[in-house]
């Protein structure tokens, strides 16, 4: 099989080119080496990549990075330098085990997988992974590195989402504080894929190339504006030279666009409404907002805080609003960077409304009001307490490096090899892995919610709709419940099948994944997605699946004797 190819079409690489086979641990080789060694590479094995606690103390997860494991699987291949690379980290290894690495690509490797975008839960296989013990053991850590970040801060996203609501555009701000380009760039297109409108750049040079970066290799959304450098580098109208503005319709052309502005800079302070609100506006931003709208006219959103948001930055912006007004033009609204956001947001809305009503200028409170500064859940969830006027939230920091939790956990086991199926043993019962190759099933109830996601062993039937099953805790014995479907979902589809020419799933767009995160996590039962105390969603085992857990544990623990 060709590199990249797949039933005749090419798969592209991996976004991140540093995605290679040697984007592993040592230990991988090392195993590979080993298994090579013993004559084993090539027993046919099964591993479950999965989770074992859903992130940021809530009960459900997004699962996200398909894509990109299936684009370095397609691409799998070790060149000359690096499997000579390989060889000098592993002294004494035979010549032979590189030509055996030089003949390695995944043409002899099944992946079976829940489609991206889609809400999971602990334990459940994420990724069924099947082919020779050798090439599989070196897909452990890409699939873990793709995975963990990239379903950690999609779920990030969504619950960023599910507290702003459905009516607030959410933009991505993180470039600056990823860690890193990767750490940027997947951020931004794994926050698109978790329920955010776009990726925005607003501050620096930084940010908006990583976040510009994004949205070419994506298709993100892209929303940009100016920083507090932009407006603090005016010092008067007099810097603006060209200062003609043509008319939206092409018709006329304002020759003196500046001293539109300022003309209604006056109507504004002599407004009886509005005149006690403020005096003297800081003109130096009054020539930024001024040269800024004449670059982009169709666009303008102002930065308000730089000197003082209610006496300077509001009065200014609705000087230049109202100037473009006149000339066809609608500006987009401000942007609040610091102070008590929601107090500013309801004085700049009622500034706005005030405008509309004594100035006669239709649909004029309605400006957008954007947000940023340091957000997370929890200062969202208290503007919403305080009440606000924000229709936009910027958020970064907190977003992009999933600062309350560094990381997702997803392990990558074996479960059968040579159709043995294989189990690890903990005295943490959380790290015992369930063994052999198994299905996954989702079932739901009367009112259309998930009720319960149910793992069975590959041969047993599956479940029916309106067949009453029992479901039972893969540990506790005393965890089981009847459960009569009234729809089933197989979970696990499959994405590759090496060589075979049999149908397999197609990658879908982002836009299509996005959509299907939202859909589902809107299709989830309300006290599972809460944010404080949410209830835990049911993950279960087939009575016959519990059965041979527990009996090959027995079998594989070690019997000890007391003295």
């Amino acid at each position: 099989m060709e590199n990249g190819s797949e039933l005749g079409q090419i798969i592209d690489g991996p976004t991140n080119p540093m995605v290679t086979p040697l984007l592993n641990d040592l230990y991988q080789f090392t195993m590979a080496y080993a298994y090579w060694k013993a004559g084993k590479h090539n027993e046919r094995s099964v591993f479950d990549l999965y989770f074992r606690k859903n992130p940021f103390g809530g009960e459900y997860t997004v699962f996200a990075g398909l894509e990109e494991c299936v684009k370095f699987l397609a691409n799998f291949k070790l060149s000359d330098e690096e499997i000579d690379f390989v060889r000098d980290c592993l002294p004494g290894s035979e010549e032979a085990f590189g030509d055996y690495l030089r003949g390695l690509d995944c043409s002899d490797v099944e992946v079976y997988a829940i489609p991206e975008g889609s809400v999971v839960f602990p334990k459940v296989p994420l990724m069924r992974v099947e082919g020779p013990v050798g090439v599989v053991q070196l897909l452990e850590t890409p699939f873990l590195n793709l995975v963990n970040f990239a379903s950690l801060v999609a779920t990030n996203a969504a619950r960023h989402r599910f507290v702003a609501g459905k009516s607030k555009s959410l933009l991505e701000f993180g470039a600056r504080r990823a860690q890193g380009p990767d750490g940027a760039i997947s951020a931004s297109k794994y926050c698109y894929l978790g329920g955010f409108d776009a990726t925005r750049q607003l501050k620096g040079n930084v940010g908006m190339i990583c976040n510009v970066a994004a949205g070419k290799l994506f298709g993100i959304p892209l929303r940009g504006t100016h920083s507090h450098a932009y407006v603090s580098s005016f010092m008067s109208t007099d810097e603006i030279v060209d200062k003609v503005l043509r008319s939206a319709d092409g018709k006329t052309t304002c020759e003196d666009f500046v001293s539109h502005v300022q003309t209604w800079l006056k109507k504004i302070q002599y407004s009886p409404s509005l005149s006690g609100i403020f005096s003297e506006t800081n003109q130096s931003e009054l020539a930024a907002f001024t040269s800024y709208a004449l670059a982009f006219p169709k666009t303008f959103l102002a930065l308000v805080d730089t000197y003082d948001v209610m006496k300077s930055g509001i009065p200014n912006f609705c000087a230049v609003a109202l100037a473009l007004n006149d000339f066809g033009y609608k500006a987009l609204g401000i942007r609040l960077d610091s102070g008590d956001l929601a107090y500013l947001s309801r004085e700049a809305r009622n500034f706005f409304c005030t405008v509309e009503r004594e100035l006669k200028v239709p649909g004029f409170g309605k400006m957008v009001v954007t947000a940023s500064n340091d957000l997370n859940e929890e200062t969202i969830d208290a503007l919403n307490k305080q009440g606000h006027e924000v229709d936009a939230f910027g958020i970064g920091t907190y977003l992009v490096t999933c600062y309350s939790q560094a990381a997702l956990g997803c392990v990558f086991k074996l479960v059968e090899i040579n159709n043995q199926p294989r189990i690890k043993l903990s005295e943490d019962v959380t790290k015992v892995s369930i063994p052999c190759k198994k299905r996954s099933y989702r079932l739901y109830g009367k009112e259309g919610y998930p009720l319960v996601d149910i793992m069975t062993g590959e041969n047993e039937p599956p479940p029916k709709v309106g067949e009453r099953l029992l479901c039972r805790h893969p540990f506790n014995e005393s965890k089981r419940a009847y459960v009569v479907p009234q729809r089933v979902e197989e979970l696990l589809k499959c994405y590759w099948r090496g060589s075979a020419d049999e149908a397999r799933e197609e990658l879908p767009p982002l836009k299509e994944i996005r959509d299907r995160c939202i859909k589902q996590l809107e299709n989830m039962r309300p006290d599972h997605m809460r944010r404080l105390n949410p209830t835990p969603y049911k993950v279960s085992v087939s009575a016959k699946l519990y059965d041979f857990i527990h009996f090959l544990w027995l079998n594989e623990a070690p019997v000890g004797e007391l003295q």
